[in-house]
């Protein structure tokens, strides 16, 4: 595939599901990539990318455009936490209070955050489970974390209509605590193999790395 390509599948997905192209943010994810092939992306008018090492992300930062946005998509230690907050304008992968206090530390506004969600309950997975999303949210909010949305990473599949009751339980999640938690809107979920149908089931950020920059 490529920008392009993954570009004109998530648009045709959004209208298949009723939805406007200024709903959906593509992320590309960059890890491994580098800065040369970051500025092709940036060159051809992409903005959003996603990285998920804090070192990786520190020396990437300083050797392309300022108006890049920012995201960090992966497990993030506490202690790197430092290295990420000023770099980034969201954090994805937000999943224990420990983080969020490493994350308030600092000068000014922290950026904003989705929770981890392991809605797949699997062992070796980061996230918190299902029936503690609630009491999460409330524990983070009190803490000032400002968190908007929530993200997940289905289990493994071949057929990527298998994440399809994924997807449709987080946003069923969300649209629970939008009652309480109205600033609760976003839904980062999807990858290179299911972006599609995680569109389908609401989206509002996906996370395409492969898919993108493959030849």
């Amino acid at each position: 595939m490529s920008l392009t390509t993954v570009t004109d599948l998530a648009l045709r997905a959004l209208r298949e599901s009723g939805r406007e192209a200024d709903e959906l943010t593509i992320l590309a994810v960059s890890k491994g990539h580098s800065t040369e092939e970051i500025g092709a992306l940036y060159e051809a008018g992409h903005r959003d990318f996603g990285e998920n090492r804090a070192q990786e992300l520190r020396d990437k930062v300083p050797d392309l455009p300022d108006d890049i946005r920012w995201h960090f998509v992966g497990p993030l230690q506490s202690n790197k936490a430092r290295i990420v907050r000023p770099a980034v304008v969201a954090l994805h992968s937000m999943d224990r209070r420990s983080l969020a206090s490493a994350w308030m530390k600092g000068s000014g506004r922290p950026p904003a955050c989705y929770l981890q969600v392991n809605i797949g309950r699997e062992p070796q997975k980061s996230g918190v489970v299902p029936e503690e999303v609630g009491s999460m949210v409330s524990g983070l909010g009190s803490m000032g974390v400002p968190i908007i949305g929530l993200m997940t990473i289905p289990p493994l599949v071949d057929d990527p209509e298998e994440s399809r009751p994924h997807f449709a339980a987080l946003r069923e999640l969300r649209d629970e605590l939008r009652t309480d938690h109205p600033a609760i809107t976003g839904l980062s979920m999807g990858m290179s193999n299911d972006f599609e149908v995680a569109i389908q089931e609401g989206a509002t950020v996906i996370r395409v790395g492969r898919a993108i920059f493959q030849d």
